[in-house]
């Protein structure tokens, strides 16, 4: 504000010239009443992600970060082409998919192993090491004895592809793109260099040959360097103040030596000369600047954040102005980093008080870094530095701040919403093809695949057909929408298709614990809610009740649906069960059904090998339902009549006073005598009845007493499943 004010006036009173000095003074007056507000060490980045440039310098990390390292080699884009569909009632689709190889150089010194990997913000790489999307993860920890990496070696060739030896370095193979816009993600990764707790020494190491140090970093858990050691030290030293001791063999780092009992310097040394500091009195005493504020906000990577940048702030009440805030690249709790610039800010508030202390007798234990205490003044001293001169020796003391044992550092690191780590699971798949509901558009026949997995974090499978002689034949990607698929964990007991069933019931285990089956009203039923395929029939439940550990009874329950009363009386244990809720990935038909043999695969990012399933209720779509009601009755002429209900493919719907349409080109039926041995004589009939002259019905008794009428409906694919009615009762 001053300096918009005096600018101004500046301006008016002395044009250009006292408007510059306007603004200067202006400066000045807002610096002393706001403070400076300035920055110190390496400006953190919003989680800084993968780049490639030349010349970029590749850091050095020590306990456990996140970074995002630097492309250093990758291969054009891999493009695949799927064509689905295309046949008699399908249109064609053609779909595309993406995938690249590259390497990402993490840290010019070895790392132990490479944690979480993040793409995009999203997981692609869980705790647990499980990669969420298809493609081969490679790590190489950057070894004296590194071998080159297969996949660079064979592109490049062997003699011209480097090692990266003391690199580390990860390569992507085959990575799929289709979840990240089919381009290469921007990719930062949990590191881990060092599993022991941080040490001076480790920055040290590989930088000076002769060195020791005592100085341990605690609170910090990982830290990024990609500057010389003197300004890592420098970054440092507010934290971890760092005495440097050169004048033995090596140099030797040592903390603050405050834990030393402190000596005590002899009375100041007065001198004749009134130009000398202190005069007469030997020392003097001075108070920093009040325009320069303290340390008062730590900016980090804060570990229960995922790593993202946190701030921190001292304790205390806030100086007028900016604080100073001091940028460390260094992961940390919140409370680790509270406590850091705690003590951090006090060691600066106490430290602009300094004396010049004037002695003309050392202790040889005195030197730069070491505690004393002063006759006559309170409180500990360092020697920050010291000048020899022709009247004594002249020390430089600041003012160590006093210890305060038992300070709380509890701090709250704020809440972020983390990508969920799901891990990964093996696949399960049930194949079936449903019934023809009717429509004009929809492909007969219409096979779905419904494919599941027990973890909620399964990233979906490949789809491929096998004809029957182990090779695949891709299908497509199955989707990561889980179906809701199961096994019978008991047998399910014949009951009549015509009537609710209201004591049946039978048991399922789901796929996943997680996963769960819900009610249905009578009006939901009829409308087709909870549908599911167990074994070879398709079923409807009214409710399920939740047994606990995946498993599930169903009462109340609709048999036979779709068509496939045939097979009410065959159920038994370890059935597959599927919900068919439209979940699932719909196939080609037409070249599934062409070959009886064929079966259908999936393979999912954890599959060791294929999970197969046969196509289920095969041929249900095309073959005509059986007809219903057979009743034997005498016509006026005393002929023996046999009538019965036709049904229709897709007339699920019963629509009184209305007959439902055929669905077939032409209406034939045929109607065979025999028994289980064979067929003793048969007819066929345009319509849903056939007439027998008199004493033509005792003739087959007969000839085999034992046996029943068969009736089924010719259908442009084939024949129905057979009505079986007993011969009259004569």
């Amino acid at each position: 504000m001053a300096t918009l004010v005096l600018g101004a006036i500046g301006t008016l009173i002395g044009g250009p010239i006292g408007g510059s000095i306007g603004a200067l003074l202006g400066r000045s007056v807002d610096t002393r009443l706001f403070g400076g507000g300035r920055r110190e060490g390496p400006r953190l980045t919003e989680l800084r992600l993968s780049t490639s440039s030349y010349g970029a310098p590749i850091p050095r990390h020590f306990g456990r970060m996140r970074v995002a390292g630097q492309i250093i080699w990758a291969t054009d884009l891999v493009e695949r082409k799927d064509s689905q569909g295309g046949s008699k009632g399908s249109p064609s689709v053609t779909s595309y998919s993406y995938s690249a190889s590259f390497a990402v150089a993490l840290s010019s010194r070895p790392l132990s192993s490479v944690g979480r990997i993040w793409a995009d913000g999203k997981l692609l790489r869980g705790e647990a090491g499980d990669m969420k999307v298809g493609g081969t993860f490679r790590f190489h920890p950057g070894n004296s004895d590194q071998q080159p990496d297969p996949l660079i070696a064979a592109a490049e060739g062997a003699a011209t592809c480097p090692a990266y030896r003391g690199l580390a370095y990860v390569v992507f193979d085959d990575l799929q793109l289709a979840d990240f816009g089919n381009r290469i993600p921007s990719l930062s990764f949990e590191v881990v260099a060092d599993e022991r707790p941080l040490h001076l020494a480790d920055l040290a190491e590989g930088v000076l040959s002769d060195h020791s140090s005592a100085v341990p970093l605690t609170g910090l858990s990982g830290l990024s360097c990609d500057g010389p050691l003197a300004e890592t030290l420098a970054l440092l030293d507010p934290f971890f103040p760092v005495d440097c001791d050169a004048g033995g063999e090596g140099i030797t780092f040592l903390p603050d030596r405050r834990d030393i009992p402190a000596l005590l310097l002899p009375e100041a040394a007065t001198s004749s000369s009134q130009d000398d500091f202190g005069g007469k009195a030997g020392y003097a005493r001075q108070r920093g600047p009040d325009g320069e504020a303290p340390v008062a906000v730590l900016r980090y990577y804060d570990t229960e954040r995922d790593y993202q940048p946190g701030a921190q702030r001292a304790h205390g009440r806030p100086r007028p102005g900016q604080p100073r805030t001091l940028e460390l690249p260094a992961a940390m709790t919140a409370s680790a980093a509270r406590a850091l610039i705690d003590q951090a800010a006090k060691r600066s508030d106490w430290s602009r008080q300094t004396i010049s202390w004037r002695v003309t007798q050392l202790d040889p234990a005195v030197g730069p870094g070491s505690t004393v205490r002063l006759t006559g003044h309170p409180g500990l001293w360092q020697v920050r530095d010291w000048e020899w001169r022709d009247h004594g020796v002249d020390l430089q003391l600041v003012r160590l701040a006093p210890l305060s044992p038992g300070t709380d550092h509890a701090a709250d690191p704020g809440r972020i919403n983390p990508p969920t780590d799901q891990a990964n699971g093996p696949t399960g798949l049930v194949a079936c093809e449903l019934p023809w509901d009717g429509q004009a558009t929809t492909p007969i026949p219409q096979i779905v695949a419904l494919s599941s997995s027990p973890a909620p974090g399964w990233a979906g499978a490949s789809l491929f057909l096998d004809r029957g002689d182990g090779g695949l034949e891709p299908l497509g990607p199955s989707g990561r929408t889980r179906a809701v698929i199961g096994t019978s964990l008991t047998a399910l007991a014949p009951a009549t298709p015509l009537l609710f069933d209201r004591h049946g019931t039978v048991t399922v285990r789901l796929i996943g614990t997680d996963l769960a089956l819900g009610n249905a009203t009578m009006r939901q039923l009829a409308l087709g809610a909870n549908r599911a395929v167990l074994g070879s029939e398709i079923i409807q439940f009214a409710r399920a009740e939740a047994l606990g550990h995946g498993a599930w009874r169903l009462t109340g329950l609709w048999r036979g649906r779709g068509g496939t009363e045939a097979a009410i009386a065959a159920h038994q244990p370890g059935q597959p069960f599927a919900l068919l809720d439209g979940s699932g990935s719909l196939l080609p038909g037409e070249a599934i059904a062409a070959n009886p043999h064929a079966v259908i695969a999936a393979i999912g990012l954890v599959d060791a090998e294929p999970v197969t399933s046969p196509v289920r209720l095969r041929g249900i779509g095309h073959r005509p339902l059986s007809p219903v009601h057979g009743h034997w009755h005498r016509s006026a002429d005393a002929d023996l009549v046999l009538t019965w209900t036709r049904r229709a493919r897709g007339g699920w719907a019963w629509t009184e006073g209305f007959d439902l349409p055929l669905g077939e080109q032409v209406e034939a039926y045929e109607i065979t005598f025999g028994n289980d041995v064979g067929t003793l004589q048969g007819w066929t009939s345009p319509e849903p009845q056939l007439a027998f002259a008199v004493g033509q019905v005792d003739a087959l008794l007969g000839t085999l007493p034992d046996g029943w009428f068969e009736i089924r409906q010719r259908g442009d694919h084939g024949l129905s499943d057979p009505l079986q009615i007993a011969p009259p009762q004569l």
